[in-house]
């Protein structure tokens, strides 16, 4: 019976403190809040610019708002990690050698590419694109051979 108790007792004690780290431990991290139409762009090359909205996308896992401006076209290249792309105005072209079409990637829409796929990516001709991005590691295009 003490036995019965004591483990009680401890399990009780550990869920507790545990609910408590879990509670103290959300309150430290912010919230992020960045309107696309407030965040402070910058011209990364000739056609896109990008905004940080956490991370840094220059060392490792971050999101960003990227602009392709109308008719941008990236060429053929690879990332070394997944890019997640979720557009919110405009539309992001898509092509590579798996799927035997384009893809127009519309506000509302979602597109993850896989680290090491060879695509080809670029802006509507009229409107460009305005699109959230995410990675889990640092930004990177290397031109396809």
């Amino acid at each position: 019976m003490k036995k019965s108790l004591l483990t009680i007792g401890l399990a009780t004690t550990l869920t507790i403190a545990w609910s408590i780290g879990r509670v103290q431990g959300q309150a430290t991290r912010p919230v992020i809040f960045v309107p696309a139409d407030h965040a402070d762009f910058h011209d990364t090359s000739n056609g896109v610019s990008m905004a940080a909205i956490w991370g840094d996308a220059d060392k490792g896992a971050h999101a960003t708002f990227t602009k392709f401006v109308p008719g941008f076209d990236a060429g053929m290249h690879t990332h070394t990690n997944d890019v997640w792309i979720v557009v919110l105005k405009g539309a992001y072209l898509y092509k590579d050698d798996v799927i035997d079409k384009r893809l127009v990637v519309g506000p509302g829409s979602f597109l993850r590419v896989p680290g090491g796929m060879k695509h080809w990516s670029g802006g509507d001709p009229k409107e460009g694109a305005l699109f959230y991005e995410e990675s889990s590691g640092k930004f990177d295009l290397i031109p396809a051979k």
